[in-house]
């Protein structure tokens, strides 16, 4: 599978050894040319091919990621940002060479403000890293895409994840940011404060920009108590409609339920293979409910008997930590566990968006179209959001496989715009959806945005090739 590059693609600036010996100035052996290190920062979890970058810099702090930035604009050298490499469209790959800005070395969690629900920390550090820092406080931060991504990549992607039915997307958890401009100016975006009517809103321009407006070298992100209670519960169903009925029905009535995941049967399978589990072999969700004693009572009464109404049963339960975190471990894996179903194919997973209540018809139609392809497809999803991943294990080396898993994946995303969706509810554009970016928000609005990048990053340097052509 390939991802073409535009014939007439801007020429850069050389990345010579003159070059690198002024980045070793003030990085020294953290600028690396090594052949193995580059092909690793040019390639991602997606099934884009990689693109290596001509050098990578582990920069250590804000000061640093600027003074590169303001050589590579002398030079005009295309600039990525790099965080944990867990993206899923090409986010990556350096498809016009350049310089990599490895931010996972700036890993420091710099305030912890338990009283104000706040913690400050580098682009570096992990969502686990975060928590467990939390551990004593009673707090933690709840955004949690599967894969251990660092912060500043997941604010860039605008991540979401499980935890998102209740406690939202980065989007609604990052407070302010420090942001490295292309030409080198160092800004912060937004304040501690809750709420502002104080101007633009840059901290949500730069949330969701996949690296193409500026690097983030400092985030502010909101905690949230731990539940005093939490349980979890794993739901088999009598057929795929039951099950997405029973998850519509728990969001119209407004449940709080923490987490409400859909697996269809052959992910389940493949879970159970891969993860050395027991679950039933049906479709299935995964739920989670936390808060007062009292009130998860409530939800697991209201949650039991609506699943019950559309034939889902034998509620499994697991309350103990330990067991939650299997179970959750065995969701977070579900990417893998489909590879193992087919090895040596590569997962194109595509991922939609759409209005609750056209749920059920998108992913029944998305099943009919899979049905059709010549490789194994599956449905997954954070379906409380009405986001869900359609994995299709693909021989990348059958051409009439890669043009059908196009035409499946070109199907599924067309239709969830039709339905007032979108092109992706959270793997992001990246690479591989550009074109569906122009078809979601039409010519003047891609010009809006266009203009912002071109207002930023007039050279063109920061991961270019990326949202738009």
């Amino acid at each position: 599978m390939t991802t073409a590059i535009p014939a007439n693609a801007r020429r850069y600036g050389i990345v010579d050894a003159g070059f690198i010996e002024r980045l070793r100035a003030f990085a020294g052996e953290r600028v690396i040319t090594a052949t193995a290190v580059l092909e690793q920062h040019g390639r991602d979890e997606s099934y884009h091919p990689g693109h290596a970058p001509d050098a990578v810099i582990r920069v250590a702090s804000t000061e640093e990621v600027s003074a590169t930035l303001q050589l590579c604009s002398q030079h005009c050298i295309p600039v990525v940002p790099y965080g944990a490499g867990t993206s899923l469209e090409g986010h990556i790959a350096a498809v016009h060479g350049g310089v990599c800005i490895d931010l996972s070395t700036m890993d420091q969690v710099l305030h912890i403000r338990a009283p104000d629900l706040d913690a400050s920390v580098q682009p570096g550090v992990s969502r686990e890293a975060l928590n467990r820092q939390l551990r004593d406080t009673g707090l933690f931060f709840p955004i949690d895409p599967g894969a251990n991504a660092t912060l500043g990549g997941m604010a860039a992607t605008r991540a979401s994840g499980t935890n998102a039915v209740r406690y939202g997307t980065m989007r609604e958890n990052v407070l302010a940011l420090t942001v490295v401009l292309p030409s080198g100016n160092v800004i912060r975006t937004g304040t501690r404060a809750r709420k502002s009517s104080s101007g633009y809103d840059l901290t949500r321009l730069f949330v969701g920009s996949e690296g193409t407006l500026g690097v983030i070298t400092e985030l502010t992100v909101r905690l949230y108590g731990v539940p005093e209670t939490i349980s979890a519960a794993v739901v088999p169903f009598a057929d795929v409609p039951g099950a997405v009925q029973a998850v519509i029905e728990v969001m119209q009535l407004g449940i709080p339920v923490s987490r409400i995941e859909f697996l269809d049967e052959l992910m389940m399978q493949a879970i159970n293979r891969y993860s050395k589990r027991t679950f039933p072999q049906r479709p299935t969700l995964f739920l989670e409910f936390g808060g007062m004693p009292a009130a998860v009572a409530e939800q697991v009464a209201a949650v039991r008997g609506i699943c019950a109404e559309h034939g889902g049963a034998d509620f499994q339960w697991a309350s103990d930590a330990a067991e939650r975190a299997q179970l959750w471990d065995a969701r977070h894996k579900a990417a893998y566990a489909a590879m193992a179903l087919r090895p040596g194919a590569r997962n194109w997973a595509t991922d939609v968006c759409v209005p609750i209540s056209r749920l059920a018809e998108c992913i029944a139609l998305a099943r009919e179209d899979a049905a059709k392809a010549p490789f194994p497809t599956m449905v997954v999803g954070h379906v409380g959001d009405g986001n869900f991943h359609l994995p299709m294990l693909v021989d990348g080396d059958a051409p009439a496989e890669v043009v059908a898993a196009r035409a499946l994946n070109d199907q599924v995303v067309r239709r969830a715009l039709a339905m007032d969706g979108t092109c992706s509810g959270e793997h992001g554009i990246g690479l591989g959806k550009m074109e569906f970016l122009l078809a979601e928000h039409g010519s003047e609005a891609i010009g809006v945005m266009r203009a912002i990048k071109h207002a930023l990053d007039p050279l063109c340097i920061m991961n270019p090739g990326k949202m738009f052509a």
